[in-house]
């Protein structure tokens, strides 16, 4: 008898854990993408603003016949948003922000601060999700050469066509090209990232999906008939081995833990003294909530992976 509830006992933990392990992947591959949604429509909202800022007149006069003025950009502070990237091939629609730390990812696309903003000199580069918090960049892998890439900023929209990263010439691919569209590097080849003399958009996610192990690198460049503008950068090159961020601190992770399972036993004492399935009811909801906020402080403590 003692041998058999030791049994069912260690029976009923595998299952508990087997559920709870279910859960949090149900949680990364979806409930992750609830976090997105809300910031997506919060840094859509503020972008949107600024637009309708940069397009207001400004009192200063221009000669007839001298070219429209193009709007000066101040940096935007990291998490905040900068632009707006729109891939039609794969569907992408997306509000980018400033930054590329875990905290920024959760939000979307996230642009290195260290590299210029699209539709200026040099090696504009974004990189995001390809499996969790909205995977914005999950299909990254089916563009080809020759595709458009769209990217909104307050000085403009800008168009880049994906080029054949076979093709070493550096001539611009237009619509229908053949070839491979993305290169596979590791995350410490961050030459990727260097200004290569022309004028493009690095685009850059983890590979293969569901892990970090390495990186999948797209480019892009500027259209025909368009001037890029000058930019301003940062002396520190862009590091793709540094996107995983910093380790979240533990502590919310745990308190969340243990009230988690504080509500489990109520739950079951009440259950004993009361009904089972009704305590279960009225507690559920308690639980489910303190889960999912859990399961949000215990991603923070993992590895990045997107």
């Amino acid at each position: 008898m003692r041998l058999a509830k030791v049994l069912g006992a260690i029976g009923r933990a595998c299952i508990t854990l087997g559920t709870l392990l279910l859960l949090f992947v149900a949680y990364q591959l979806w409930g992750t993408g609830i976090r997105e949604a809300q910031a997506q429509s919060r840094l859509g909202d503020e972008f949107e603003e600024l637009l309708v800022d940069a397009s207001r007149p400004t009192t200063t006069t221009t000669a007839p016949g001298d070219p429209t003025p193009v709007p000066t950009i101040a940096p935007a502070a990291v998490g905040e948003p900068t632009a707006q990237i729109r891939i039609p091939r794969i569907g992408l629609d997306k509000t980018v922000v400033e930054g590329v730390g875990v905290s920024d990812l959760k939000k979307g696309p996230g642009h290195y601060p260290e590299s210029p903003l699209p539709g200026q000199k040099g090696n504009a580069a974004i990189a995001g999700h390809r499996t969790t918090y909205g995977a914005p960049f999950n299909r990254v892998d089916e563009l080809k050469p020759g595709d458009e890439i769209f990217v909104t900023t307050v000085q403009g929209e800008f168009r880049y066509l994906v080029q054949d990263t076979a093709d070493d010439d550096g001539r611009i691919m237009e619509e229908g090209g053949d070839g491979d569209g993305h290169q596979i590097v590791s995350p410490s080849q961050v030459e990727v990232l260097e200004d290569k003399g022309d004028d493009r958009l690095t685009l850059t996610a983890c590979h293969p999906k569901y892990s970090a192990r390495q990186r999948i690198v797209i480019v892009a460049e500027l259209g025909p008939n368009q001037t890029a503008l000058a930019a301003q950068v940062s002396d520190t090159p862009p590091a793709i081995d540094d996107i995983d961020g910093e380790g979240a601190p533990a502590l919310p992770a745990i308190l969340l833990g243990l009230l988690c399972v504080a509500i489990w036993f109520l739950a079951w004492a009440v259950g004993r003294q009361w009904r089972k399935w009704p305590a279960y009811l009225v507690c559920g909801p308690f639980f489910a909530v303190s889960l999912f906020f859990f399961f949000e402080e215990f991603s923070r403590l993992l590895p990045s992976n997107f």
